[in-house]
């Protein structure tokens, strides 16, 4: 094998290139970008940005490294270059250096530099040979020398300020800028040989730029990426952005290579105004201090293992990449000789900054966890009282709509610092920031409170928070009982606020290094990951946060909370209880009551409703809980009653309004019910709940295009509401909408993967598709989830019925006696079951025991009807059918059944029930009417019977052209052998007749 032999020093060089510490999924990205294709590539511009010491020069520099390695041509610049013309001219340097030259480029620079040198010689020419005070007094009128002129153009355009060019567009005057750009034309145009010579020199970026990328175009074809890098971006992105941002997005100048990538690592975040419209196409890297494993890596790397000595480096250095390496450098064998670099950090933090002011205002400033102006200007000296957004602009001030936090390093370095040079003053700073926050709070309480209280006012949950971090901070040996005690109110508000709250006061613990702050603050956080967190973080606090009756009182009652949610019922009435025991106050029996309801003791639930009542007369919450209460066991007068009371001690909520527009709906009192709702939706026009249940009364009227828009509106208010999504699918779905109604359910299925009653609703639209198999999926998935779902039950039957699987719809009727023994319509269509597969016992019993419940159920009635008259029981099959008639005269199938019986026992009157079979049912059947077939083999059915066979036939083709189900085929052959002894004439017919349905039934 032959070849260049690799030297010592390049083995090394790549080993250590190979073991480079931290930051590799930055590089695992870069890396990803340079495998692709260049047509493939959707990263070409990466962006590193971080705050000082965190380590993006040197990641740049892992990425070059990367780049070479790829055999990638590469350039680096940083703020050296002082413009674009610079930048382009190192760019081009560092090619040659890799054995490739922008000769054109070149060319054309160096044209650009004596073409400048020769205006500024012949200018100064000029002045030296005048001779005169008057040829040197116009000289000196004429301005200054055409280089700075040049550079000074240079530098306008680099940062948008030339007029018409970027974003101060208009702060120049436009005139006086144009006059003196003509009179130096003029001047250029007798000192230069040609026109291009003074452009070049006029606008030397739009000239070279062109040139640059066609250079660049040239040499990218030799090469599998070019990637160009531009470090501490910071600076030199007000000279660079517009420029680059042109060559990579526009065709301004040319048209760039798609194999040139471009990498950009500055402090900040790209500039809006200049990226905004293409910041899609930026891969973000964003740089955080090392992680754990990273710092570690590197100590080891360093020599350092003891662990003492590693746990003290990782707190005092809070990981930050380049105070790690300070403090390795020193090789520590002992804590002892461990330093602290927080001044380090903090002269690093602000090296760019001189004024004495502001650097105190800087410190002073890292002690809030937040700042806005009134903040600011409440702690800093007052030279610096006018300069806060001197502090906005300082590039580890993360701001955020008017105010803003330090980042975390830059912050945790400047408290080190401040805590040790004087705790004295630390403990007054801290105090005072406490005091500040408490009279803004206190203000702010001067105000009427929001209806349920001041923990609904962000403001002044902001300023409970800072003001108990900062009494912490000050003094956390007297404020910590009192701060575990507000984490209770915390909770009682939201988990999220109670989190909040949380992590402030570790947040506390860690600035002011107090270990019990500490601690308590990490067994908190370390419960809010674990898998019930408001449970064990509240068990936490009863078990050692030394509460008083009030606040175990609270505790139980909160923890009682977080069981329910979680459907732990058993434990939830037992903390209630609990709660009751220590201080029998009015939310814990209300609180407990739901809890009784939700568990279906509507009894227990309205004794503890009662009892929280007794306690506290005019609680609205407990007398809407009782009210609905009473409207789940029908008492509806009563519901009304304690919704009126409620509505009059709070007439404006709008909650309470439509619960008593729900009761009137679950009450039948359809039109009262929308007046309720229409006056709840006035006063909070934007609640989602309200307005479905309108939708829903609409819905009840059959006004379902009003119901519609109630439930578009609801889901637009709250695109995840699946209640509204359902319900708007089961309307589409009533109006044979089935691939909206899909489309709806689906998405609330999406959403809510559990929900059986929209698992339920979508598997009926399935059946009415014809789509079966989907159909049992659905029904089977909400079976699964709720055994004891009676209406899924008697849906999946029905579907097993139509495939014909009698047995199974047997079974999935017979569960749903089973879970509901009174549920007459499971009765009811087991027995027409039983009676399609010949057990006209087992039928009739199923009828008459559907009919014990429910006297008046037309279709128990003529099922039953139907079974005598098969059985030649002709006198009650009539007393039953002419019972259903009454009821329900518009059913084709009781008409038909009428006319077969009175057929039977040549009575007068059969031919007009056949003839309302024929007004019933349309033909041709009417396009997604989901009975056609059922209309279509009535009426083939009614002409059989009464030997009209022509017509019968013509029927029988429209039943078959329905493409009907399997049972329904099979239904239609069992009733016309009913009719084979009743119509003598039919032995001609009826083989053709049972080949067709036999075949169709094949198929």
């Amino acid at each position: 094998m032959t070849g260049r032999i690799v030297s010592r020093q390049e083995l090394i060089r790549r080993q250590r290139r190979s073991g480079l510490i931290g930051r590799k999924g930055e590089q695992a990205a870069f890396r990803d970008a340079l495998q692709q294709s260049p047509e493939e590539a959707t990263q070409f511009l990466f962006h590193i940005h971080g705050t000082a010491g965190v380590g993006k020069s040197t990641l740049v520099r892992q990425l070059e490294s990367l780049a070479r390695e790829a055999h990638a041509l590469t350039a680096y610049v940083d703020e050296s270059a002082a413009d674009v013309i610079e930048a382009m001219e190192a760019i081009g340097a560092q090619f040659a250096q890799q054995g490739v030259e922008l000769k054109g480029f070149d060319k054309a620079l160096a044209n650009y530099r004596q073409r400048r040198h020769e205006v500024d010689a012949s200018a100064l020419s000029s002045r030296v040979t005048s001779g005169n005070v008057e040829a040197d007094q116009d000289i000196e009128q004429q301005g200054p020398s055409p280089s700075s002129v040049i550079g000074s153009q240079l530098a306008l355009a680099g940062l948008g300020m030339i007029p018409g060019v970027g974003a101060f567009t208009g702060v120049l005057d436009p005139s006086q800028i144009a006059a003196g750009a003509d009179r130096f034309k003029a001047l250029l145009s007798s000192r230069l040989r040609n026109h291009e010579d003074v452009e070049l020199i006029l606008s030397p970026v739009q000239v070279l730029t062109p040139v640059f990328l066609q250079g660049v175009t040239e040499v990218a074809g030799r090469r599998p990426w070019v990637v160009l890098f531009f470090d501490t971006y910071e600076r030199t992105g007000p000279i660079l952005d517009l420029w680059l941002r042109d060559i990579l997005v526009s065709d301004r100048y040319g048209q760039l290579p798609a194999n040139v990538l471009v990498v950009l690592a500055g402090q900040p975040r790209l500039n809006n105004q200049c990226w905004g419209d293409w910041l899609d196409l930026v891969t973000d890297l964003p740089l955080e201090v090392f992680s754990d494993a990273e710092a570690r890596q590197l100590l080891v790397a360093k020599g350092i293992t003891d662990e003492t000595v590693i746990q003290i480096i990782l707190e005092l250095s809070e990981r930050l990449p380049v105070l790690v390496s300070t403090l390795a450098e020193t090789h520590p064998s002992s804590v002892a000789d461990v330093g602290d670099p927080s001044g380090t950090a903090v002269e690093r933090f602000l090296k760019w900054e001189t004024n004495p002011a502001h650097r105190a205002a800087a410190l002073v400033c890292a002690l809030p966890q937040e700042v806005d102006e009134d903040t600011y200007r409440a702690i800093v000296d007052v030279e610096a009282r006018d300069d806060f957004n001197w502090l906005r602009s300082m590039p580890f001030f993360i701001n955020r709509a008017g105010r803003g936090h330090y980042h975390d390093v830059v912050r945790s370095a400047m408290l080190r610092l401040q805590r040790q040079q004087s705790p004295l003053r630390w403990k007054e700073q801290h105090n005072r920031l406490a005091e500040a926050f408490r009279q803004r709070r206190v203000q702010l309480e001067e105000d009427v409170p929001p209806d349920d209280g001041w923990w609904e006012d962000e403001r002044w949950r902001s300023y409970r928070l800072q003001e108990t971090y900062h009494k912490l901070c000050g003094d956390h040996r007297t404020a910590l009982t009192h701060a575990l005690r507000e984490l209770l109110d915390a909770r009682d508000y939201g988990i999220s606020t109670f989190r909040r709250w949380i992590q402030s006061l570790a947040r506390a613990g860690q600035d002011t290094d107090a270990p019990a702050v500490r601690k308590w603050g990490q067994e908190l956080l370390n419960a809010l990951e674990g898998p019930r967190p408001g449970i064990t973080a509240i068990t936490l606090l009863l078990s050692r946060g030394a509460l008083d009756d009030s606040g175990k009182c609270l505790a139980y009652t909160l923890r009682a909370g977080e069981h329910r949610r979680g459907k732990d019922y058993d434990q939830a009435l037992a903390d209630y209880t609990n709660a009751i025991e220590i201080e029998p106050i009015a939310r814990a029996f209300q609180r407990r009551g739901e809890t009784y309801r939700l568990t279906k003791q509507p009894e227990l639930a309205l004794a503890d409703f009662n009892r929280a009542i007794e306690i506290d007369p005019d609680n609205p919450r407990s007398i809407v809980s009782r009210g609905q209460i009473y409207r789940s066991m029908d008492r509806y007068e009563e519901a009304l009653a304690d919704f009126n009371h409620a509505i009059e001690l709070t007439p404006e909520n709008a909650r309470t309004i439509a619960n008593r527009g729900e009761t009137y709906r679950t009450a039948g009192r359809l039109e009262e019910a929308l007046n309720d709702f229409n006056r709840a939706i006035q006063i909070n026009p934007e609640d989602a709940w309200i307005i479905s249940n309108r939708g829903e009364a609409f819905n009840y009227l059959k006004r379902r295009e009003e119901a519609l828009v109630d439930f578009s509106r609801a889901i637009e208010i709250d695109p995840a509401y699946v209640w509204a999504l359902a319900c708007r699918g089961n309307i589409y779905k009533s109006m044979g909408r089935y691939e909206e109604a899909l489309v709806d359910l689906s998405r609330a299925i999406e959403i809510d993967p559990a929900y059986v009653w929209a698992l339920a609703r979508r598997g009926n639209i399935y059946n009415s598709m014809g789509r079966y198999e989907e159909a049992l999926v659905d029904l089977s998935r909400a079976i699964e989830i709720d055994p004891a779902y009676v209406w899924a039950l008697n849906s999946r039957a029905r579907i097993y019925k139509a495939m014909n699987r009698n047995q199974e719809a047997i079974a999935d009727y017979t569960s749903s006696i089973e879970s509901d023994p009174n549920r007459a319509w499971s009765l009811a269509g087991r027995g027409y079951l039983f009676r399609l597969m010949g057990q006209y016992a087992e039928a009739l019993a199923d009828c008459s025991r559907a009919l014990e419940i429910n006297s008046e159920y037309p279709f128990a009635i003529a099922n039953r009807g139907t079974t005598y008259r098969v059985l030649g029981q002709y006198e009650e099959a009539l007393l039953d059918l002419n019972h259903a008639i009454e009821l329900d005269p518009e059913n084709a199938w009781v008409n038909y059944e009428m006319a077969v019986a009175l057929f039977a026992t040549q009575s007068q009157g059969y031919e007009r029930h056949v003839s309302r079979v024929v007004e019933l049912c349309p033909f041709p059947h009417i396009e997604g009417n989901e009975h056609a077939a059922s209309d279509m083999g009535n009426l083939f059915l009614a002409h059989f019977l009464i030997s009209d066979w022509l017509k019968a036939d013509q029927y029988l083709s429209g039943f078959l052209s329905t493409n009907p189900a399997i049972g329904e085929i099979a239904e239609l052959l069992i009733a016309v052998d009913t009719l084979r002894q009743l119509v003598p004439s039919a032995q001609e017919y009826l083989p053709n007749f049972r080949r067709r349905l036999e075949s169709a039934r094949r198929r």
